[in-house]
């Protein structure tokens, strides 16, 4: 039986656009319960890469012809930058310096970026108290923008005929997806870090109860896996991305859960590969290529889980007496058992998948292929699409220190 959300319960569509794949999601909530009433994602062409022209113009199609095919209500949509355009960083301020604290980021996005906080967005949040010897400081984390990367994107939305209601920043998204699971009161008590692996980027989220207290963004993705194995063995990055694919299906039958050809837009992509001399699907890895395979992608994993560690020690250093009891890993290279192992042995903590529809009714959600799998890649989306809700006694943490300057961007919400 299909429940009626349409004047009540609707929350705005959740826009993730990443380097190889959008994905949109509409959420509605009646009572507390969560249905998902339509989802879609859509494969962006390899072949654009780098023609941010091209790229533009691809995505505001595939999400016009999104929109055209699956069952989304209205077009309020809450989108969040991309990775390469969000600047992210923590800094600590004496009690004397809190009564003056516009001053002081103002300067420091200066310093730091080189943005203007008058011509470009800046917000920041307070991510708690912190001993500096005898002192006690406020440690606050800072997020900054580009004005014309941020009007950019909104018109991006606007173009596909989409109407902005908020946005956001990723790592208030990936943590926002599970919050909303903290109902007990020892997981508020809890200190948790949410680890987001994406194609070019991995986001880093610690969180207490319902406050984030540390995000840094690492620079390493799954492009680098491909981009190593490419070079071991002088191939493609579009065949060595087909390797690695096989790789995973060889150790993990059901794969990453998205079979080639079952999401929008695939099977140009695969076939284009299949052109450039590898067969996808056929065949076995020989012996000698798995190795060198492997140790491609474990080179890189360590290199990336040594970053990770480095935020752990930050935050224990800083955070005196709050240890992390458990990690939880998200997004499109979560599945990569590799990284995932290699992760297990250098974290001294418990590991384990995200699962962002958990409790959530699926009746709607017909994305092919899938269901095989923990869903870890949608994660930002949800918790875009749940931005939309105010749930009874919770506020957001974020405050705006400069408004984005433009016209456009005039009412949108900036929670």
């Amino acid at each position: 039986m299909k429940l009626n959300f349409t004047n009540r319960g609707q929350l705005p569509i959740g826009l993730d656009i990443g380097h190889n794949y959008i994905k949109m999601i509409q959420l509605a909530v009646i009572g507390g319960h969560i249905s998902v009433l339509a989802a879609s994602k859509y494969r962006i062409d390899a072949r654009i890469d780098g023609d941010m022209a091209a790229r533009h113009s691809f995505v505001i199609s595939a999400v016009k012809k999104m929109m055209a095919e699956g069952s989304f209500r209205g077009n309020n949509v809450v989108s969040c930058l991309p990775n390469d355009g969000l600047k992210i960083t923590s800094l600590r301020l004496a009690e004397e310096e809190n009564g003056d604290i516009e001053k002081v980021l103002r300067k420091e996005v200066a310093q730091r970026f080189g943005l203007s906080s008058e011509e470009d967005a800046v917000q920041y949040m307070l991510a708690g108290n912190v001993h500096h010897g005898d002192a006690i400081q406020n440690e606050y984390i800072l997020f900054a923008a580009d004005g014309n990367l941020v009007k950019e994107h909104i018109s991006l939305m606007e173009e596909a005929g989409l109407k902005p209601v908020g946005l956001d920043a990723l790592p208030c998204a990936l943590f926002r997806s599970f919050e909303r699971s903290l109902q007990r009161q020892e997981d508020r008590d809890r200190t948790a870090v949410f680890i987001d692996f994406g194609s070019r980027f991995t986001t880093v989220v610690f969180g207490r109860g319902r406050e984030i207290t540390f995000a840094k963004q690492i620079p390493v993705g799954g492009d680098n896996f491909d981009e190593a194995i490419a070079e071991k063995l002088s191939v493609s990055m579009a065949d060595a991305e087909i390797l690695r694919e096989k790789l995973r299906k060889e150790r993990t039958p059901s794969g990453s859960g998205i079979a080639a050809g079952e999401v929008e837009g695939e099977g140009e992509v695969e076939g284009e590969a299949k052109a450039a001399g590898e067969s996808g699907e056929a065949g076995e890895l020989d012996t000698s290529t798995r190795q060198v395979i492997v140790d491609a992608i474990t080179t890189v994993s360590e290199k990336l889980v040594r970053e990770i560690s480095l935020c752990f020690r930050y935050y224990t250093v800083t955070f005196r007496g709050k240890r992390v009891e458990r990690a939880v890993l998200s997004g499109g290279e979560a599945y990569e058992q590799i990284l995932v192992n290699v992760l297990k042995r250098q974290l001294a903590v418990d590991v384990e998948m995200s699962q962002p529809f958990r409790g959530f009714d699926m009746m709607n959600f017909n994305v092919k292929g899938d269901r095989r799998s923990c869903l870890a890649e949608w994660t930002v989306a949800v918790g875009l699409s749940l931005k939309g809700w105010k749930e009874s006694g919770k506020s957001e943490p974020r405050r705006v220190l400069s408004p984005v300057t433009s016209g456009e961007a005039e009412g949108y919400e900036r929670n």
